[in-house]
């Protein structure tokens, strides 16, 4: 089991962010692609325009129900980022990922869009994702971030620090090979809603800082 869990960690955090809709990126405007089935996800979103908050499919229903939110940066580290498209998906609390089909496209049920207003504010309000033990997978909510003028791109997910499969050898290879700060420490507020913020600074590039 060990080996298991030190080789999942190996895969998942260097080289490996996985997502169930990952495609190639070729939309470089502002414009939705028009290849709807081959298109990321990203650009699915149904509502006329978004704004900076958005609530994940069945957050009502949902025990561990969670409330992310942050600021995203430009690459300076300091300039709020504005009308970057954040995209997430998940997997259920058994860390199952609901798959379902929509005019002959896949996708992942629990997924939802932001985008960031002039002072790069986002919001989402979830829920705690679980594990799924049979392949040792972390408790992880899948990012994609879409700048103007920008292709899209993946982020490196979001870990919980109480996900008992996140282990100490996990740990330290993230500490000495990524960012520490994608390990979400989120905690209860008076009326029992997990509330945790993260930040996410953009590179100078087409991707951002993992």
């Amino acid at each position: 089991m060990k080996h298991l869990i030190a080789l999942f960690c190996f895969t998942s955090f260097f080289g490996v962010n996985f997502s169930i809709n990952a495609q190639e990126s070729v939309d470089l405007s502002e414009d939705k692609s028009d290849n709807y089935l081959e298109r990321h996800p990203i650009y699915d979103y149904t509502e006329v325009q978004l704004n900076n908050t958005d609530t994940i499919p069945d957050f009502g229903s949902k025990p561990n129900k969670l409330k992310i939110s942050g600021t995203i940066f430009e690459s300076d580290g300091v300039t709020p980022a504005k009308d970057i498209i954040l995209y997430i998906e998940q997997a259920d609390e058994q860390g199952d990922f609901d798959l379902r089909t929509e005019n002959d496209k896949r996708y992942v049920h629990h997924r939802g869009w932001i985008k960031t207003d002039a002072d790069g504010h986002y919001t989402f309000y979830t829920f705690l994702p679980g594990n799924d033990r049979r392949y040792n997978q972390l408790q992880q909510l899948f990012p994609v971030v879409k700048a103007p003028t920008k292709s899209d791109y993946e982020i490196a997910s979001f870990l919980f620090d109480e996900d008992p499969l996140l282990t100490k050898l996990c740990r330290k290879r993230i500490s000495k090979k990524g960012d520490p700060t994608r390990i979400l420490k989120p905690k209860k507020d008076d009326n029992g809603l997990l509330v945790v913020e993260k930040d996410i600074v953009l590179s100078s590039g087409d991707e951002a800082s993992k």
